[in-house]
């Protein structure tokens, strides 16, 4: 038998409950999602930053991320 735990949210959980509450608009909605999705782009790129100044990315490696094909690959069974 499967048992969940339930956690109480934590304090960013909260605070971004709280805040949904009090959007009243769609355009409200649309730029509290923008708000977070450049909190979550700023965030990555400053961890490609200091990849790129530790010396663990180059740029021979992110042209090879250009090329990795990444897609699942699917074998036709006939």
């Amino acid at each position: 038998m499967d048992t969940m735990v339930k956690q109480p949210f934590n304090p960013a959980q909260i605070e971004i409950l709280n805040t949904m509450a009090q959007l009243n608009t769609e355009e409200d909605l649309v730029e509290l999602r923008r708000t977070i999705s450049k909190f979550f782009a700023d965030r990555a790129d400053r961890e490609l930053e200091r990849l790129w100044n530790a010396g663990v990315i180059n740029d021979e490696i992110v042209e090879s991320w250009g090329k990795e094909h990444m897609r699942t690959p699917y074998h036709n069974k006939i």
